[in-house]
């Protein structure tokens, strides 16, 4: 019999293989709030015009759509499939079997850029992971886990089909951790994925895409976490803030809670009562032991009546920008970029996808097309599963 992954897996890592049913870990689409509790500082605004109410947009808009200037050229998203793809065993200190659950996913990261009105790929990655237990690795050899996966990546039932394994991916099994032994695998699935989009961000950059007539809209937060490394470098820190100089976050979804009005108070009605065509007065996050002293720009935009849609918070995005400069952190974004770019995005709101993603009423539709793009190079999850 040819040998499958999850045995010779079990079999290098001194395990045992239960041959457990796979299946798909991966939520259906669907609009939802953040519900997540953030403690992050919010204290101050960022912008060079300190409004103290929303800011209407419509008349921008329909100037800009009039003419060629467009300045977001570049779109990227990063998606993620994770299966749960079998049972291992370890034996543990005094003979006690404990079994954990082996995680694998498909991390697509793309860009699409827009010349002219039309959109086409520019770049694409793809990797396969497997995440396991980081008892897999039970005498901490270093590069075991490397090791690993040039190992499996010998298996013919790979090589006949192309396929690498990118990575083998240890989690947690600490016992102070209260996640699910699934959700950690996950999570560190999503890791990769997001290190996969910060490369490909590096990249435009370093090929000199990126500049201020060609901004990059990223779907989803920026909030990266730079590393410790980077955090104790302030040379290391500047060169990881420039590779955002022209990038934007643009989210779907967010917790409203953590929003502040003009008087410093948590009000997710503020965002909730935003009319159509209008922005947010743009305030300055931080999170310092997460980002050290990086800072974030953040606004919202209503892209959509809410009349016409199902909740208050449908057919808002949130905006980030990192602050890079020294300028920029002491006195904000120029209002009138700030002005400029929020009218752009409302103007991308058109064509939506009705019918094809109950997002519909938060998508900006060239982001709506570089997911798609993604999604399309994806295995169908019955190929996928089957490499397993």
């Amino acid at each position: 019999m040819e040998d499958r992954v999850m045995q010779i897996l079990a079999d290098e890592t001194g395990g045992k293989s239960y041959k457990a049913y796979k299946y798909g870990l991966d939520n259906a689409e669907r609009p939802f709030i953040d519900y997540s509790e953030d403690s992050i500082v919010w204290e101050r605004t960022a912008e060079t015009v300190p409004h103290r109410s929303y800011v209407p947009l419509e008349n921008k808009c329909i100037d800009l759509s009039k003419r060629d200037e467009q300045l977001l050229t570049y779109f990227l998203d990063g998606s993620r499939r994770v299966y749960k793809v079998d049972d291992h065993s370890y034996t543990m200190s005094g003979g006690r079997n404990v079994i954990y659950p082996i995680i694998a996913g498909q991390i697509g990261v793309g860009c699409c850029k827009r010349v002219n009105r039309i959109v086409t790929p520019e770049q694409f990655k793809r990797e396969i992971v497997i995440s396991v237990p980081d008892i897999a690795n039970a005498d901490g050899k270093p590069g075991f886990f490397d090791a690993m996966a040039i190992k499996l990546n010998h298996l013919p039932v790979l090589q006949n089909i192309g396929i690498e394994i990118k990575s083998v991916i240890p989690y947690s099994t600490s016992k102070n951790n209260p996640e699910k032994f699934e959700d950690r695998g996950t999570a560190r699935i999503q890791d990769r994925m997001i290190q996969c989009e910060k490369d490909m961000v590096s990249e435009l950059v370093k090929n000199g895409m990126l500049n201020h007539k060609n901004y990059l809209v990223k779907d989803g937060s920026l909030e990266y976490r730079p590393t410790k490394e980077i955090l104790n470098d302030k040379k290391k820190s500047q060169l990881f803030k420039n590779n955002y100089d022209y990038v934007l976050g643009v989210s779907k979804s967010f917790n409203p809670e953590v929003c502040k009005d003009v008087n410093g108070k948590s009000n997710p009605g503020y965002i909730a009562e935003l009319k159509p065509f209008h922005r947010t007065p743009v305030a300055c996050y931080r999170k310092p032991e997460f980002f050290g002293d990086i800072e974030f720009a953040v606004w919202y935009i209503r892209l959509r009546d809410k009349s016409i849609t199902r909740t208050a918070f449908d057919g808002i995005v949130k905006v980030e920008k990192m602050l890079v400069t020294q300028e920029e952190r002491s006195n904000g974004i120029d209002s009138d970029l700030v002005d400029m770019l929020s009218a752009l995005i409302i103007n991308e709101r058109n064509p939506v996808c009705y019918g094809s993603d109950l997002r519909w009423a938060n998508h900006i539709y060239p982001i709506y097309l570089t997911e798609s793009y993604v999604k399309s190079k994806y295995l169908s999850a019955e190929s996928f599963l089957h490499i397993f």
